[in-house]
């Protein structure tokens, strides 16, 4: 059996983009299954205290991932563009990607709303956008977005939050191991990924 890393993500999450972009490439590399896990910060942040992301609650630590993400999509020869405003709501990106009809192509429909999100600057809070995004992998937009807003989604979604609260996961991309180890952060993907892949 291959190895299997959990991947955590929010689609507001500027470091998410980074890791979603590079992490098939990088399993591929190690023979290894990568698990989609989006799920979101919101709750967990407002659990914290925080109203809002810790890049706006904190203006230095702001500017700097801004930079950061700037000389990290440079490297990694990725377009980007700001946000406005950021953070956006991700709920109904999130509940489209655990919708039974987008499951099998998660993976790439999530590459594309990071790429609409922080390539083309487009609005993920916009049902036209995401409804795009839907319809650019071969699907029915306007039915996965409806697919999205049932009861059943909804509970997927509050379930996958509340495990990754379980989880003690306080931001994303986070990386979860087999054997419950948590790497936190784009720049521990390696490191995640080779910890999965060891043998007991």
């Amino acid at each position: 059996m291959r190895p299997q890393l959990d991947f955590w993500y929010e689609f507001a999450s500027t470091y998410s983009y980074l890791a979603a972009l590079r992490i098939e490439a990088q399993a591929k590399e190690r023979n290894m299954d990568i698990a989609w896990r989006p799920f979101l910060l919101g709750p967990i942040f407002k659990a914290q205290g925080w109203a809002t992301s810790p890049f706006n609650l904190y203006p230095a630590k702001g500017a700097y991932m801004w930079r950061d993400l700037e000389r990290l999509c440079d490297v990694q020869g990725l377009k980007f563009r700001k946000p406005d405003p950021f953070p956006q709501s991700s709920l109904t990106a999130a509940r489209i990607a655990l919708t039974d009809e987008v499951a099998p192509q998660r993976a790439e429909f999530s590459r594309r709303v990071y790429l609409a999100e922080f390539a083309e600057g487009a609005r993920i809070d916009d049902d036209a956008v995401l409804e795009a995004v839907v319809d650019s992998i071969g699907l029915d937009g306007e039915a996965v977005l409806e697919a999205a807003r049932s009861d059943a989604v909804k509970l997927r979604l509050r379930q996958a939050t509340e495990e990754a609260t379980r989880l003690n996961l306080f931001g994303a991309p986070s990386f979860v191991t087999p054997d419950g180890e948590v790497f936190w952060g784009n720049d521990r993907l390696e490191m995640a990924l080779s910890w999965a892949g060891r043998r007991p």
